[in-house]
């Protein structure tokens, strides 16, 4: 499986590069922030939303540790998507960054 950084991931989202971000985790701690342009799909509703992703593109997983990122990662390559976990998750983001 693919990972990155939060801070090699922090530099691709500051250069203006167009990255697709994931965010895994449930409703209320996405509410207390998330990552700049980051899409929200809660990792129990990744299946149902398959059709809203492209095979074409490559996706950024996200989650709070770096575990439901994983699952998510695991689940969206079984299913032909090029996917990369972001090692940490958003403890990492808010532990190694200043935003």
């Amino acid at each position: 499986m693919k990972q990155i950084s939060a801070i090699d991931l922090a530099k691709k989202v500051n250069s203006g590069e167009q990255v697709n971000i994931i965010d895994v985790r449930e409703d209320d701690e996405v509410a207390m922030g998330k990552i700049p342009g980051a899409r929200h799909i809660r990792l129990g509703d990744l299946e149902d939303n398959l059709d809203k992703l492209n095979k074409n593109e490559h996706y950024y997983m996200i989650c709070r540790s770096g575990g439901r990122s994983t699952m998510a990662c695991e689940f969206l390559m079984d299913h032909g998507y090029d996917v990369t976990n972001m090692v940490g998750g958003m403890l990492a983001w808010e532990d190694e960054l200043e935003f």
